[in-house]
């Protein structure tokens, strides 16, 4: 039987598919591709394929123990992670595609900075009022303190781009605290609570971890300076959601534009919608609605693709002990 690589993608386009098929070919794999509405014909494929590529964890239980290699589109794989028994072989490599996402979400990540800033929220909030209020005090990203929770490629790429506009300084906080461009300084996790009293924008770009759950709580909330904003794209876990609520509407915060939050959904009656100074979205700073990220995804797949056939290491190997 050929080496079956099972491609379950709904927004592939037909050149990315012919991209896919033609480095598997000349690999020694053929692809099956789906899409939704297809997942019967997806999992009597997955008894037999060796690889996989997609991000639904209820075709990854329906994979046999044959498969070796599971590459998820998704960059955060807490949910693959948390639960062994996704995979029937337990020795199944699982990577991610971290580095297809940072474009769309840092980008994402400066919109929300100048929104906070220039307090878009109030302001939104002022004109559906059909008021007409024009002297909120702003600020310049030139005269603002960012630290970036969470310093890998997200957190890095949007570092970037606010060094660019003028933001000095900017420090990145780590699981390793080991120096990385572009950040001035970066620092362990352990150090977290001495950089907060100087950020005027904590922007969190966290993967969802135990490590990392409420690790912005009530406390840590109090430390940060009166009226900075918070940023989070990474996991809604990592904040403590009353705790934040609780400090927009004391003041103490100047406002919060959040990506992800708990749960998701988030429930219509849930107090967060009607906090002071926030900006909800639901989980679209990474969505695969740019063609750069659908481009790029496809990219880190056949790069890694041709690794595993050669029998080297993944770029993007995820240890799953870790959940990243």
């Amino acid at each position: 039987m050929p080496r079956t690589i099972c491609a379950c993608v709904e927004w592939l386009s037909e050149e990315q598919r012919e991209h896919i098929r033609s480095v598997a070919s000349g690999l020694g794999f053929q692809v099956e591709f789906f899409i939704p509405g297809e997942w019967d014909a997806a999992k009597k494929c997955l008894q037999h394929a060796e690889v996989f590529f997609g991000h639904s964890s209820g075709l990854l239980a329906a994979a046999g123990p044959q498969l070796q290699w599971y590459c998820c589109t998704f960059a955060g794989v807490d949910r693959f992670c948390s639960d062994p028994s996704l995979f029937a072989n337990p020795d199944c490599l699982l990577s991610n595609s971290s580095g297809c996402y940072d474009e769309t979400i840092a980008e994402h990540m400066v919109m929300t900075t100048f929104m906070l800033l220039r307090r878009i929220p109030a302001y939104q909030r002022i004109t559906q009022a059909r008021s007409w209020e024009n002297q909120l005090p702003i600020r310049s990203i030139r005269e603002v303190n960012i630290c970036v929770l969470g310093a890998g490629n997200i957190g890095s790429a949007y570092a970037e781009k606010a060094l660019a506009l003028g933001a000095r300084p900017i420090v990145g906080v780590s699981r390793s605290g080991r120096a990385r461009a572009p950040f001035e300084r970066i620092v362990a996790f352990e150090q977290l609570n001495e950089v907060l009293p100087s950020a005027d924008v904590l922007a969190m770009a966290l993967p969802g971890t135990p490590e990392t759950t409420h690790i912005l709580d009530a406390h840590r909330i109090a430390l940060l300076p009166e009226s900075a904003v918070v940023i989070n794209v990474g996991r809604g876990s990592a904040v403590d959601q009353p705790a934040l609520i609780a400090a927009l509407e004391s003041g103490h915060l100047g406002g919060a534009a959040l990506d992800v939050m708990t749960p998701e959904p988030l429930p219509v009656d849930d107090p967060l919608w009607d906090a002071p100074n926030v900006f909800l979205t639901p989980h679209v700073s990474g969505n695969m609605t740019m063609g750069w990220t659908r481009t790029r995804c496809v990219e880190l797949f056949c790069e890694d693709l041709r690794n595993y056939a050669a029998g080297r290491p993944l770029e993007r190997l995820v240890d799953r002990t870790l959940g990243y």
